[in-house]
């Protein structure tokens, strides 16, 4: 999900062309990514005792960028489990599919963020990840991942910390499609996605909506021509600016009033 940034600036380091996989190769360029203590693999990193000067063991684990263009699949449900996805640019979605056919969205992924720690458990995806936009992923060896957590206690409790606030958000997801009214919902939504930037040093207050209105309405329960007719509500009220897929939050307190919040301390 390509936002708007702080005005602290990180070098990308691109893979030369020789060493990229076809997916890497074909996208056109590649994206603003986050630096490294922002990324969901730092955390990681850490308990391994890393310095600037030795990289030798983070080598070991994670596999170089790859890109993906929008509408590019990561991986799909059933898949082995070979790779935890850090997101390093862009954006990706996540969805399942029903028994029915039908398709569910089930999140939403933002730069810093982990994919497919859900197949820890069974060695295989559960649901099919795919990129929104132009982005650039790390990819973490699952086995090597593994191997190295059995032999640091530190690195496992980083694991069920990270995990841990993966639940916390799909507790939060359980809530919101509660007894709550769309506007309330889209609303949290928004506040929700404000608050997941502004922990990586992006604006929290100005960034792009990759995802379709389509999917926004999927993934909270809300029809399509519902997610459009409350954007505009909200935008003709003065608390949020639209302009194509940009967003802007224009009154965070009248939001979170609307979304029955308490405001962040």
């Amino acid at each position: 999900m390509t936002v708007a940034r702080l005005p602290v600036r990180h070098t990308v380091k691109r893979v030369p062309a020789s060493r990229m996989s076809p997916r890497s190769a074909s996208a056109n360029h590649a994206c603003d990514a986050v630096s490294c203590d922002q990324c969901g693999v730092y955390r990681l990193c850490l308990p391994l005792g890393l310095q600037d000067d030795n990289m030798a063991l983070l080598e070991s684990v994670v596999r170089r960028k790859e890109t993906y263009k929008r509408g590019q699949l990561l991986f799909r449900a059933g898949e082995h489990f070979d790779f935890i996805y850090a997101i390093r640019g862009g954006s990706v979605k996540t969805s399942v599919c029903t028994p029915d056919g039908r398709v569910q969205i089930t999140g939403f992924h933002i730069a810093g963020e982990l994919l497919g720690l859900s197949a820890l458990s069974a060695g295989q995806y559960s649901s099919e990840a795919r990129a929104l936009e132009t982005t650039s992923v790390c990819r973490v060896e699952a086995e090597r991942l593994e191997e190295l957590a059995q032999q640091n206690p530190t690195l496992q409790y980083q694991l069920m910390k990270i995990m841990s606030g993966q639940i916390r958000q799909d507790e939060e997801l359980m809530l919101l499609l509660g007894r709550r009214s769309a506007e309330e919902r889209l609303a949290e939504y928004l506040i929700g996605l404000s608050r997941r930037f502004a922990a990586r040093n992006f604006s929290a207050t100005q960034f792009n909506l990759s995802m379709s209105r389509g999917d926004i309405g999927n993934y909270l329960g809300i029809a399509e021509e519902t997610v459009c007719r409350i954007l505009a509500r909200f935008q003709n009220a003065g608390l949020i600016a639209i302009d194509r897929r940009h967003v802007s939050l224009v009154d965070l307190g009248q939001l979170q009033a609307v979304a029955r919040m308490k405001p962040a301390a």
